[in-house]
């Protein structure tokens, strides 16, 4: 019954919405993607993030309170005492992207996500006037907000080598190794879109800028050892390739007018390695995924474990040596790129935190 009463009620939500839009509406498929051109102004993509909190009932007025009087807080809801697991209150809100590490450090500071649990959803869209007074009420822009406890959480979970990690990995190499015997710059492409390595490299920086050891070397260890499996299947998949006559050492040393860079890295494989490692950090700590594509068609990693394993197979040292070399310029310069970035990221927000902490209520500790 209280189900249906629900559903009836998001129904009457839905019809008033689109009585109000009219004939100026656009409606794309659920409730919070209803757009009215002469309504309220709403917040764009990932503006503003959902807080999920499971807080201890002793505690729980002190949270709310604090969650309500903030400005840059809105949709603040509370259910008491009906979590089970952990047991406690259920608070949920909505909080622009620039406040998040501030409420998150002090849910952390009070021991919320030790004794209850917190959860942190990205919004698609909120065409709400609540919502964008609360993104108007944080300084700054949403896009050079970082929530790092999100930044460190997908850093662990790029850093698990996970079954899927090696499969892509191997994958792209062999699709790399056909792409230099066919001299098929299309292949080549679709070899660095279908590799995983940067995710990992990105861990690799992020566990550097913010001293997580163990990380650094768990993410270290996944790339050495996802390269190394990745190389020995490819090595095979050459040398099977070579038993049955499909490639030869001319294979490699004959015309390859658009894979030929593939083993001659020079000045410019560096510059591009260091551009793509800043963007492809950048595009992971400002929530934009979407260009990551183009740092994955970049840089030349995938590209040269192929090449390296045709040399192997059909013995070319000169080119083993330079597809060597253009495998550490990429690794390198992405390394080196996304530390850099993130280092310089991590100051600023410091500096955007401190100034913050002086004028929100997040700088002191709530009273008992």
């Amino acid at each position: 019954m209280l189900l249906g009463l629900v559903g009836e009620t998001a129904m009457d939500i839905h019809a008033t919405l689109l009585e109000l839009c009219g004939a100026d509406r656009r409606v794309a498929g659920s409730l919070s993607r209803v757009y009215c051109r002469h309504g309220a102004p709403r917040c764009k993509d990932q503006d503003v993030m959902q807080l999920q909190i499971v807080v201890p009932t002793d505690r729980s007025d002190t949270i709310t309170d604090r969650l309500r009087d903030d400005p840059r807080v809105t949709n603040v809801v509370r259910f008491d005492r009906v979590a089970l697991r952990p047991e406690g209150d259920f608070v949920q809100c909505d909080i622009a992207r620039e406040a998040v590490s501030d409420v998150l450090d002090w849910l952390h500071t009070n021991g919320i996500d030790e004794d209850g649990s917190v959860s942190l959803i990205e919004v698609d869209s909120s065409p709400s006037p609540n919502a964008w007074a609360a993104e108007k009420a944080a300084p700054g822009a949403p896009d050079d907000a970082i929530v790092w406890d999100a930044v460190l959480d997908t850093a662990w979970t790029q850093a698990k080598g996970s079954w899927s990690f090696y499969a892509f990995l191997t994958v792209a190499c062999m699709i790399a190794a056909v792409a230099v015997v066919t001299d098929s710059p299309i292949l080549v492409v679709g070899a660095m879109v279908v590799g995983p390595e940067f995710g990992v490299i990105a861990a690799f920086a992020v566990a550097v800028v913010l001293g997580k050891r163990r990380l650094a070397w768990r993410s270290a260890y996944l790339l050495f050892r996802g390269f190394l499996v990745a190389l020995i299947i490819t090595i095979s998949f050459a040398l099977i390739l070579r038993s049955i006559g499909w490639i030869s050492p001319a294979s490699l040393s004959g015309p390859r007018p658009l894979t030929g860079f593939i083993w001659q890295p020079n000045h410019w494989s560096l510059v591009v390695a260091l551009l793509a490692g800043a963007a492809g950090v950048l595009s992971q700590t400002a929530g934009h995924s979407n260009a990551l594509v183009g740092v994955f068609i970049s840089v030349t990693t995938i590209p040269a474990v192929g090449e390296f394993s045709l040399s192997v197979a059909v013995w070319a040292p000169k080119h083993l040596s330079g597809s060597a070399q253009q495998l550490g310029i990429n690794l390198l310069g992405m390394t080196v790129a996304g530390v850099v970035t993130l280092a310089f990221q991590r100051l600023i927000s410091r500096r955007n935190e401190r100034r913050r902490a002086a004028t929100t209520s997040y700088a002191e500790p709530p009273a008992d």
